[in-house]
């Protein structure tokens, strides 16, 4: 078990965590955008560390997933402000 996968796989359930926690009408949408970005940054660098091929690759899609979604949600804001 490769302690770089683990810590993958933590990153992608800290960015869905704070997705759902910081959600709401009155959340900064902007803090929860980075926060995304970052966890999944984090997360995308442990899963390339990692050595093991599944652990590299399920890294890499857990947390591309969560950038993604913040992609969408800073593409949302922009289409949303005049």
């Amino acid at each position: 078990m490769s302690k770089f996968g683990l810590l993958s796989f933590l990153m992608a359930a800290v960015s869905f965590a704070t997705f759902y926690i910081m959600r709401g009408p009155h959340s900064d949408i902007y803090a929860v955008i980075k926060l995304l970005s970052i966890f999944s940054i984090i997360g995308l660098v442990f899963a390339a560390l990692s050595k093991n091929k599944w652990w590299l690759f399920a890294g890499m899609v857990l947390n591309l997933t969560g950038l993604s979604v913040a992609f969408l949600l800073l593409l949302a804001m922009g289409i949303s402000e005049p």
